[in-house]
């Protein structure tokens, strides 16, 4: 059914933008009306019937899929469970939902799903259109929840992983928002200083007609840089910014930057922590969902976020296909913690894999979510400190020559 894009005005006289589906523009018009909304204008964004002739999802889709944001894709599955519970059909569980989505990306997204669905395909293979919006774990699970019956029940579980993610993301992220505020800031005072306010003390020095003091000189310099030099700064810092994109493109340069990651002090601890959390935590679903290791194991590679542990999942993957255990493969490689190898390994031998993944990774978020507040704490005094021992250099850098003037006149 072909979709459309309209702008109206409803009774209040307001102007609204939405999406609606109908078998024709003019009963498009005619349905909007009987609605008491009166459509300024209306076009036409998407045909189902012309997504099986080019065999692909449409265009604007795919630039745009990647924009709907995991919250609202977590509400949208928890409704969608809840829909289907009290036995509302997909198709209409998924109409019913179209309306309350927040972006009219999204909208257009659930509607040509749902389309999909009319037109034969299963819920999995009509999500599988929109891979940059709904990840293989998503997907599979879906796939898993439509072949055993229990689609409602997969929905509550992907709902809940999605908005423990989230949280432990907001948790961190808002741990780390003063901090880097504060770095910002003082990065702007340390730019108005060396621009503006050290020229000006500086310049009485001009006519000492005498040496300056090294640190005295060396401040007059990276005032100079500052105050006139400054988009040579911002050049190199772009051009870093550029070489670091392009090298992560490369198959070398993205397995050199995720080695790089690792290997930071403290950091990189924290990063392989965060890492096998997400594979833990997604594992442990797939498995719960009747996935097989297998099939979990090659969705799990490409959520970990790091090239070396992806490696490493997929060497177990190997050797499991071989008829070897997880834990031994994981542990050959010495990129997991030992806990969670251990953990895994008594998985194996007591039958309960998915419980004791799910630990792990409950172990693990919680460390993460301590290490950045922690961090996050400890760097508040280190960026007034830093900032200090700075304020404190030009101070010094400008008392020196006057003590010498001083000790002239005298």
């Amino acid at each position: 059914m072909p979709i459309y894009e309209y702008t109206a005005l409803n009774v209040k006289g307001k102007t609204v933008h939405d999406i609606i589906d109908s078998d024709s523009m003019a009963a498009a018009r005619q349905k909007l009306r009987a609605g008491g909304i009166y459509p300024t204008s209306i076009k036409e964004i998407y045909e189902t019937d012309a997504r099986k002739k080019t065999g692909g999802v449409p265009y604007l889709s795919r630039m745009f899929s990647s924009k709907v944001k995991q919250p609202e894709i977590a509400m949208m599955t928890r409704q969608l469970a809840t829909l289907l519970s009290a036995g509302f059909p997909l198709v209409s569980a998924i109409s019913t939902l179209m309306p309350q989505a927040d972006s009219g990306i999204f909208k257009r997204i659930l509607s040509q799903i749902k389309d999909a669905i009319e037109e034969g395909s299963s819920f999995a293979e009509a999500l599988s259109l929109y891979p940059d919006t709904f990840s293989d774990m998503y997907i599979n699970m879906v796939r898993s929840g439509e072949t055993s019956g229990t689609l409602e029940l997969v929905l509550e579980r992907l709902a809940d992983i999605t908005e423990k993610q989230q949280a432990l993301n907001n948790r961190i992220r808002s741990a780390l928002t003063y901090p880097v505020l504060m770095f910002f800031l003082g990065l702007l005072v340390l730019y108005f200083l060396l621009a503006y306010v050290v020229p000006r003390i500086t310049s009485i020095f001009s006519d000492m007609g005498q040496a300056l003091p090294a640190p005295t000189r060396f401040l007059i310099a990276t005032s100079e840089l500052f105050k006139s030099g400054w988009w040579i700064i911002l050049l190199g810092v772009l051009l870093v910014f550029v070489v670091v994109s392009r090298l992560k493109k490369t198959e070398k340069g993205s397995f050199w930057y995720d080695k790089m990651k690792l290997s930071l002090p403290g950091f990189g601890n924290l990063i392989t922590k965060l890492s096998v959390a997400r594979f833990a935590r997604t594992l442990g679903t797939l498995l719960e969902n009747g996935v097989s290791l297998l099939q979990a194991l090659g969705i799990v590679k490409n959520i970990v976020g790091n090239r070396l542990i992806a490696e490493s999942i997929e060497q177990a993957a190997i050797d499991v296909e071989k008829g070897g255990g997880l834990g031994k493969s994981l542990e050959a490689n010495s990129l997991f913690p030992h806990m969670s190898i251990q953990m895994i390994l008594v998985g194996e031998q007591s039958g309960e894999l998915e419980t004791l993944l799910n630990k792990v990774a409950d172990i693990y978020e919680n460390e993460v979510e301590t290490t950045v507040v922690g961090l996050s704490t400890l760097l508040e005094p280190v960026i007034i400190l830093f900032m200090g021992v700075i304020v404190l250099f030009i101070v010094l850098s400008i008392l020196l020559p006057i003590f010498e003037m001083n000790q002239l006149i005298r």
